[in-house]
């Protein structure tokens, strides 16, 4: 009777976590093929071979990528290579990346950027906020954008306890299952969220008081990591993995995909939803990020390349 019940438990065991993989393998997409959708004037970014997680434009054109971010559970080409931000001009005819110099006192060794977000203050002095996890832990630096140096200034480091104690942060908007990548509208009335585990994106009006309320959910079947805007549209643009399992477990034989959607007429009852890139990692692995301007594309990886197109 005993071995029975260590049976039969051990059975509803494997049956739990076959169940638990199968539900993964769905929800991660683990099996999905990627038809091509590769526009004919793209080029890879020389220079970004170690990721590119993130990228912010500018109004005036100035591209910021944060390159080089170490994530557990996920490969590095670079492993001993410290993090740095990259800038583009994409007014030039044949952009360029450029490593970013950072004035001393910061320490760059452990630079290990993740997000990366701009601000322009009244007297159009540029501000960077950046993700850091240094020694696998979280802060945001702040840094001062010093143009005609082509340098960042690092102002200061932000290690709040609200960075890893959610308990104390208020809550604006609940129903996430992963809540990811954030934008706001150009109006700056809505908020547009990705859920990368729900495999879609939240509208949320934003009012006064920061409170926000739900539009609509926008489903695309997808894991859907960061979100940019179209300056020139409005449209939602959005970095996304076909197949995270493969994301997960690495092999460079059979690697994870990359994918960009453009969603048009958010606010709309249906949305257009249109696939603009998408390779089986032959190019491109691990999309985490798509930004335009001005009929230029930039697509980003968590730890690959970068690609540059022409719309």
């Amino acid at each position: 009777m005993g071995k029975l019940m260590v049976l039969t438990l051990f059975g509803a065991g494997l049956a739990l976590i076959g169940e638990r993989l199968v539900a993964l393998r769905q929800r991660t997409n683990a099996s999905r093929e990627v038809e091509p959708v590769e526009p004919q004037n793209c080029r890879l970014i020389e220079g970004l071979e170690n990721g590119s997680e993130d990228i912010d434009i500018l109004p005036s054109g100035l591209a910021f990528i944060s390159s080089g971010l170490k994530y557990p559970g996920m490969p590095s080409f670079a492993p001993d290579e410290p993090g740095q931000i990259f800038l583009m001009d994409l007014n030039e005819q044949n952009p360029r990346a450029q490593a970013l110099n950072i004035s001393d006192g910061f320490d760059k060794a452990s630079f290990n950027p993740h997000g990366i977000s701009t601000f322009i203050d009244e007297d159009h002095t540029v501000y960077l906020y950046v993700v850091n996890h240094p020694h696998m832990k979280s802060t945001v630096e702040k840094f001062k954008f010093e143009e005609q140096q082509r340098s960042l200034v690092h102002l200061k480091t932000i290690k709040h306890e609200l960075l890893k104690s959610p308990t104390e942060v208020k809550v604006v908007a609940e129903g996430f299952s992963s809540a990811n990548g954030i934008t706001v509208s150009l109006d700056k009335k809505y908020i547009y969220a990705a859920d990368v585990a729900a495999q879609n994106i939240h509208v949320l009006k934003k009012h006064e008081n920061w409170d926000l309320t739900q539009v609509k959910v926008i489903h695309l079947g997808i894991l859907v990591d960061n979100l940019t805007e179209d300056p020139d549209t409005g449209d939602i643009w959005a970095g996304c993995h076909p197949n995270g399992m493969k994301l997960l477990i690495y092999n460079p034989e059979d690697p994870p995909g990359s994918e960009v959607l453009r969603i048009q007429n958010v606010l709309s009852e249906k949305p257009k939803i249109s696939t603009e890139y998408a390779n089986n990692g032959s190019v491109l692995q691990g999309s985490s990020v798509a930004s335009v301007y001005h009929g230029k594309l930039l697509i980003g990886t968590v730890f690959h390349k970068a690609l540059y197109c022409l719309l």
